[in-house]
């Protein structure tokens, strides 16, 4: 039977409050990959999404096959497909921003992967709209692109938001595998110096920034969220208002809102 190993707690401690700049600029891909993988799979996602509910069959057929492919395959495969197959370009961003070849690839990876689930998300949206209001828009002379902008897509935005912030929880986990094609991001500096002083507290430091970033994702996700429902709350009265209500003894508790 193995005994439990002793922690060294300095290691974590430094890696946490104490990085480095090669540590920064790992946690930058981290963040950069993350952010632009997850807005082109959004955009993606809303391209497949409309051709999905699109008159003309080949673009339904051509959206179905897209999802089929890019949900039944492991990301793991659809990486090493792409780095294999394509030659991807770099960027450079003057003097402090530079995309390499590998991250790009890791990029076009993720967004396609992650454009096949956000078209059900979005799809889904879409259809929780009553269909009667893209109706009236084209009652009042909307065309149809001009409904969809203005009318369906807003309301749709309260439905996608929750499940878009969870895929981007995920994404943020998932570049993880860039690392496997040679993308030096958290993971990777994490596995660098695992190799040199063979202490699993390095995974532990990893695994604690990327929860720190999930963290800060899921509160911004809240307040994104609260900002979407404000109109559907409408009339209706927070907690705090009906405490500030039962304390005036000319409005009790649940007679409702102070007249406008």
């Amino acid at each position: 039977m193995h005994g439990l190993v002793a922690v060294d707690w300095h290691i974590i401690w430094l890696r946490i409050f104490h990085p480095g700049n090669v540590f920064a600029r790992a946690l930058w891909v981290t963040i950069y990959i993350s952010v632009v993988s997850q807005i082109l799979g959004v955009a993606l996602g809303l391209v497949a999404a409309l051709m999905r509910m699109s008159r003309v069959a080949p673009l339904r057929w051509l959206s179905g096959i897209y999802v089929w492919i890019f949900r039944g395959t492991p990301l793991l495969v659809q990486i090493f497909f792409i780095y294999t197959t394509f030659n991807t370009p770099s960027f450079q961003f003057g003097r402090l921003w530079a995309v390499p070849a590998e991250a790009t690839t890791g990029i076009l990876a993720l967004s396609i992967n992650e454009g096949a689930y956000m078209r059900e998300i979005i799809r889904a949206g879409i259809d929780s709209i009553d269909r009667g209001q893209m109706e009236a828009a084209k009652s009042l002379g909307m065309r149809h692109g001009q409904a969809m902008r203005r009318i369906i897509l807003p309301q749709a935005a309260r439905v996608i938001v929750p499940p878009l912030g969870n895929e981007f929880n995920n994404m943020m986990k998932n570049t993880a595998l860039v690392f496997t094609i040679g993308v030096y991001e958290l993971f990777a500096d994490a596995q660098a110096q695992y190799s040199v002083a063979l202490k699993s507290e390095y995974f532990v430091a990893v695994a604690v920034w990327y929860l720190m970033l999930t963290t800060v994702w899921t509160f911004i996700q809240a307040w994104i969220e609260r900002r979407l429902s404000v109109s559907d709350r409408g009339e209706e009265l927070s907690f705090r208002e009906r405490l500030e209500l039962s304390w005036n003894p000319l409005t009790a508790w649940g007679r409702g809102a102070p007249h406008r």
